[in-house]
């Protein structure tokens, strides 16, 4: 569980976050909803310790991430996996060798204990035989793939997911988000995803949070974003006909 507390940080004179609090919990998948602009990125940044809040706390399970030493930062940071929007694999390397990159850098298991690791990761995301394939090599959902076992590899506790479907077509922006949330729910990850697809909010978000200029303008389940009577909300989220079409049937059921 990772819970916010009355954050705010600003750049120069202006003001970015404005007082956000909210409590993310695992086994969901938490999302970050806004327009550009609205301070999704910063809070991203904030809540992984990239930038420090000027007041609040981020607590990692109990444990106040802000004002804990360096030492300790690490330690909560080996618990922590990031999926980048980019997938932001190395090209000169192998998908087993993207993979086996954070078993090098952050453990003492042996060469073998990592093979199995990466083995199974890349089972558990439907990559087996694909260990010897350059990111070049393969299509953009399989590299995708290929960060989401990158970044389940140490068995972290909290997942960061920065516009995982940026990029892909609609059928395998499904299958990504079915994959996350499957993971998220089997290991009890606390996943937070930043996304603009409303399509995932709708299809997998178990607590959405929308944030508009710095504020918490709103937040619920993707049950209720389609019955919200804030107009703020829903002229973000009805923008296209067929969401339209969704809440129509979602506020006058048959």
């Amino acid at each position: 569980m990772i819970e916010v507390q009355n954050i705010t940080k600003s750049f120069d004179d202006k003001q970015i976050l404005k007082g956000i609090s909210t409590i993310f919990s695992p086994g969901i998948i938490n999302m970050v909803i806004g327009t550009s602009g609205s301070g999704k990125t910063v809070f991203m940044k904030c809540l992984v310790g990239l930038f420090q809040p000027d007041t609040g706390s981020i607590l990692y399970n109990g444990i106040d991430f802000t004002r804990i030493s360096i030492k300790e930062k690490k330690q909560i940071r080996t618990q922590i996996g990031m999926l980048f929007q980019g997938s932001a694999l190395f090209d000169s390397m192998t998908v087993e060798e993207n993979v086996l990159f954070p078993l090098d850098m952050f453990t003492n298991m042996t060469a073998k204990e990592k093979m199995n690791r990466v083995n199974f990761c890349l089972e558990r995301v439907n990559l087996v035989g694909a260990n010897k394939k350059y990111p070049g090599e393969i299509s953009g959902g399989m590299m995708k793939r290929v960060g989401i076992a990158r970044s389940i590899v140490l068995n972290p506790r909290y997942l960061f997911c920065d516009e995982p479907n940026s990029g892909l077509d609609p059928q395998t922006s499904l299958l990504i988000d079915q994959l996350i949330k499957e993971i998220t729910a089997e290991y009890q990850m606390t996943t937070i995803m930043n996304t603009h697809d409303m399509n995932s909010v709708i299809g997998v978000g178990g607590k959405i949070i929308f944030l508009h200029k710095g504020n918490k303008e709103w937040e619920g389940t993707n049950k209720e974003i389609l019955t919200s009577d804030n107009q703020i909300l829903n002229d973000f989220i009805f923008a296209s006909e067929f969401l339209k079409e969704i809440r129509r049937g979602a506020t006058n059921p048959k």
